[in-house]
């Protein structure tokens, strides 16, 4: 036996023994408690969906889940934690809406989403609002876009995520439209003024928009989902609006750290697609205005990169590039909005 051969043989005898080994860590995973990192604060659509799902799986798992709020610098800091303690037992419970859009608000990120995050399956779909001031004179998307031109600059609108900001100055640019953005920290602040008629029109999460509807001081004109919402099934979606530039889904589900192997996330997603299937979580997810829908790892994936493709469009009709529509930069992001 020559050289060459010898080491093949080796090589395939590693394999051989590695693979059985990386079945068995899998089974054996968890071997200890699990923590979830979520990037937004306590009470939140993603706090709850969060917590509901932990609870499921530490009863699949026999080991405790935890949660971690752990908010703050549009979600960088959660990330960061997640991608920093390098642990297959430290998971982010978020979206790509969270992730997907920072290399285009920020420069100097200290990780790279694509690289130190690995996608394992997504579960809730957040239903996302357009919605609009009781005192302003409009019932649909089209509407408003004919107020817009008739007072160009008049009306305002605000939003906090940056997927909101990117994806709705994208469509005020695209339509040759003037409307001022009015910046907010956090998403009660802007509703809370939207509710006053201080701003005229936001982008928020559906479960945040409601309660707010049914006092009558806001008015729901689409959703930005491709599907209607069971929770307001008369509320169009952009797309039948007919402006589906304004679309997007915000999935949410687990992705891990690099070191998460194939065999822990399939059993991840499989966990996963069994704590989809009990109507129960459907029940109570229903008041945070999400929708239980499972996607395997290859269909997240595929999601995540549409998106992905979708905000690099946004940014070059924006007039910046991947890592030039940084933070100090935003209100450039207003100037094109309103231009």
């Amino acid at each position: 036996m020559n050289r060459r051969e010898f080491f093949g043989l080796a090589g395939g005898s590693l394999v051989a023994l590695t693979a059985p080994m990386q079945i068995a860590r899998a089974q054996d995973w968890p071997q200890r408690p699990v923590k979830f990192i979520v990037p937004l604060g306590a009470g939140s659509a993603l706090d709850i969906a969060a917590r509901l799902i932990a609870d499921r799986l530490s009863s699949i798992w026999h080991k405790p889940v935890v949660v971690e709020n752990r908010p703050g610098a549009d979600a960088i800091v959660g990330i960061s934690a997640v991608v920093s303690a390098h642990d297959d037992h430290v998971l982010l419970f978020g979206g790509s809406t969270l992730f997907n859009p920072q290399p285009f608000m920020h420069k100097n990120l200290p990780y790279d989403a694509r690289r130190d995050l690995v996608p394992v399956a997504g579960i809730t779909v957040v239903s996302v609002s357009i919605a609009a001031s009781q005192s302003l004179d409009v019932n649909s998307v089209a509407s408003l876009v004919e107020l817009i031109r008739k007072e160009p600059g008049k009306l305002n609108w605000g939003a906090i995520a940056p997927i909101d900001d990117l994806v709705f100055s994208a469509f005020l640019r695209k339509e040759g439209l003037s409307m001022p953005r009015v910046p907010y920290r956090d998403p009660v602040s802007a509703l809370n003024d939207l509710s006053e008629g201080r701003i005229d029109v936001t982008l928020a999460a559906l479960a945040l928009t409601l309660p707010r509807v049914q006092t009558g001081k806001v008015k729901l004109l689409a959703l930005t989902n491709p599907k209607r919402s069971p929770i307001v099934p008369d509320i169009p979606t952009v797309a039948e609006a007919g402006y589906p530039s304004l679309g997007y889904d915000p999935v949410n589900g687990l992705f891990g750290p690099s070191n998460l192997t194939a065999h822990v996330r399939r059993k991840i997603s499989v966990d996963l697609q069994t704590i989809a299937s009990d109507p129960s979580l459907e029940a109570r997810l229903k008041p945070t205005g999400q929708v239980v829908r499972f996607l395997p790892t290859a269909e997240l994936v595929a999601s995540i990169d549409a998106e992905r493709a979708k905000l690099s469009e946004i940014a070059k009709l924006l007039g910046g590039r991947p890592g030039t529509v940084t933070e100090t930069g935003r209100a450039r992001i207003e100037q094109n909005s309103s231009a």
